[in-house]
């Protein structure tokens, strides 16, 4: 986890989040780990993971073993 956060740049929030559920979240692309935080909480902490990490959570989603 990171606090120092808000130095990122380049937030982004999926296409696939619509509506007002507020359960989305952002990832910041373009850094040596994946900085990922809650939409609704732009200022509270971020959480880091490593490239191979997130993109075998992202495959794991898309795979329907984590429900979205």
């Amino acid at each position: 986890m990171m606090n120092e956060h808000l130095a990122l740049t380049g937030w982004y929030k999926s296409s696939y989040s619509g509506g007002d559920q507020g359960e989305c979240l952002e990832v910041a692309p373009g850094h040596p780990h994946v900085p990922v935080r809650d939409s609704k909480a732009a200022h509270g902490p971020a959480l880091v993971f490593s490239r191979s990490g997130w993109a075998a959570f992202v495959s794991a989603v898309k795979d329907g073993h984590i429900e979205g």
